[in-house]
C-alpha cells in the first residue's frame, strides 16, 4: 500500500531515518505505527531457537508494513530491520485510524491490498511445501512481484542476493544458483549481469 505522503503528514506522520542493521521494531513489541518506505530497504525476519534467521519479506521504496496489526491488539510477530540507510514515514496508530475514517477510499484500497497479500501468501506457503526448487523459487518470485504494479513478462527486477533468496525459500545458496540457471534455460527468468528479471 502506498498512501500519499501529504495525507500521512497531515495526520501526524513523521519522517524517521534508520542506519543499516537498525531495528525499526522487534518481535513481541506492541504495534504502534503504520510505516511507509520513502527510500531504502527493510527486512521482516524472525530467528529460530538455534539462532537461524528466517526472512519473511524484504520491502523497498513506496511499500508499507505494520498496518495489519493496527486493527487488532497483537504484538509484532517479526522484527523489522533496516538493510541500508532507510527513510520512513511513520504515523501513530490512533492517527492512522483517524486518517482511514476521514478517507474511506484508503480503507477500500487497504482491504484490496491485504486481500492480495493473503492470496499470494497462501500460494507461497503452498509452493514452499514443494520439494521442487523451481516451484519454491517461482512461489517466492510471484509473491514478491505481487507487491508491485505492472504485469510485464521478465521485466520485474528481483533485488535480492542469492543468499537472501536462499533464506526466504529454505534452500541452500548452491541450490538457488543451480535453480536460477535452470529457470534461465527454461525462459522463466532472464539474467542481466547478476540481476534476475521475472
Amino acid at each position: 500500500m502506498n498512501i500519499d505522503l501529504q495525507i500521512l503528514y497531515s495526520f501526524g506522520g513523521e519522517t524517521v531515518m534508520y542506519k543499516p542493521k537498525d531495528f525499526i521494531f522487534k518481535e513481541g513489541e506492541n504495534s504502534q505505527y503504520y510505516f511507509q518506505i520513502i527510500s531504502g530497504k527493510v527486512k521482516l525476519n524472525t530467528y529460530t531457537e538455534s539462532g537461524k534467521e528466517f526472512i519473511h519479506n524484504i520491502l523497498g521504496k513506496n511499500q508499507s508494513f505494520g498496518d495489519p496489526l493496527l486493527f487488532i491488539e497483537k504484538a509484532y510477530p517479526t522484527n523489522a530491520v533496516s538493510l541500508q540507510t532507510t527513510e520512513l514515514v511513520r504515523i501513530p496508530k490512533n492517527s492512522f485510524i483517524e486518517m482511514i475514517k476521514a478517507h474511506p477510499d484508503l480503507s477500500l484500497e487497504m482491504n484490496m491490498c491485504l486481500s492480495q497479500r493473503l492470496y499470494y501468501n497462501s500460494l507461497m506457503v503452498r509452493d514452499m511445501a514443494s520439494a521442487d526448487p523451481i516451484q519454491r523459487l517461482r512461489g517466492l518470485l510471484d509473491y514478491l512481484k505481487s507487491y508491485h504494479d505492472g504485469d510485464c513478462q521478465q521485466c520485474f527486477p528481483i533485488e535480492l542476493t542469492r543468499q537472501q533468496i536462499a533464506d526466504l525459500t529454505g534452500l541452500r545458496v548452491e541450490t538457488v544458483i543451480r535453480t536460477i540457471k535452470k529457470m534461465v534455460n527454461q525462459e522463466i527468468v532472464k539474467l542481466e549481469g547478476r540481476k534476475i528479471l521475472y
